[in-house]
């Protein structure tokens, strides 16, 4: 078994911003998971004591509070920074942008439309500021299906595939009077996915290494997926099946923004010795 790892992968510029500034706040507390991999939020707790607390209101006065990688919604903010609370803020910058750009066109009479997951924490933060109800879309298809205004403008979750954006943005050039498309997918994330897209095409089996909530973990083996059927997602070494590699010569990895160098390691180590 010969092992080929994908040309971009791994930690992301936010993720590491934010894992560095956890290692140097220590005893703190972040409000929801900093990143989307529980191995290394345990790692961070069990080393650093940086806890995790799902509930704004349960954040104590005198606390130091670490905001997620993904951001928070605008009131929760303001209510920490009404409280006598130390707060660090490791939004990524990539998440900021599109909070910033849906505050300033909603402002300007824009309906925002927003290419995501709904019930993702970026998705719900950047939602929250929009003066006026956007519209979330999770594809084309319910798109089409919406009620769409003359005057629109459309941001994206950070870790969406860019030729669906580019399928949404087209569609509403051709139906509304205005369009205002802002490319918000992250760099990071369209590198990862077009090298795991040149990887999968090469392998027997591809291994995508992240947590299992993560979205743009996801979306890398939703990609592979497309080029290479035996391809699949684990947390750590101890998600990977003995027969998943029976018959094969060579395998791909690749791992999500939130995927440290040491899961990566790890996995490595154990195809080798299957």
């Amino acid at each position: 078994m010969k092992i080929k790892m994908a040309k971009n992968y791994g930690f992301c510029f936010g993720v590491k911003r934010a894992i560095q500034i956890a290692e140097k706040t220590k005893d703190s507390v972040t409000l929801g998971s900093l990143i989307h991999n529980p191995k290394e939020i345990s790692r961070l707790q069990l080393k650093f004591g940086v806890k995790v607390e799902e509930n704004t209101q349960a954040i104590s006065n005198g606390q130091n509070v670490i905001i997620r990688t993904h951001g928070i919604p605008k009131t929760d903010l303001e209510y920490l920074r009404s409280q006598d609370i130390q707060i660090t803020d490791a939004t990524c910058p990539y998440v900021t942008k599109p909070q910033q750009i849906v505050e300033s066109m909603s402002k300007e009479g824009y309906q925002i439309i927003i290419f995501g997951d709904k019930t993702h924490p970026e998705v719900k933060g950047v939602m929250s500021y929009s003066t006026t109800k956007p519209l979330v879309i999770s594809s084309l298809e319910v798109l089409k299906k919406a009620n769409v205004k003359k005057k629109v403008a459309l941001v994206s979750q950070t870790t969406k595939q860019a030729q669906n954006l580019l399928q949404i943005a087209s569609y509403l050039i051709t139906h509304c009077y205005e369009t205002r498309v802002f490319n918000t997918i992250c760099n990071a994330t369209f590198d990862n996915q077009e090298s795991a897209r040149e990887l999968s095409k090469e392998v027997d089996i591809m291994i995508i290494i992240g947590g299992k909530t993560s979205s743009n973990t996801k979306q890398l083996l939703n990609i592979a997926q497309q080029n290479c059927p035996d391809s699949y997602l684990v947390e750590d070494e101890n998600d990977l099946q003995h027969e998943w590699f029976l018959g094969k010569h060579l395998c791909g990895i690749t791992a999500g923004a939130s995927t440290p160098d040491w899961i990566i390691d790890k996995v490595k180590e154990k195809i080798l010795s299957i």
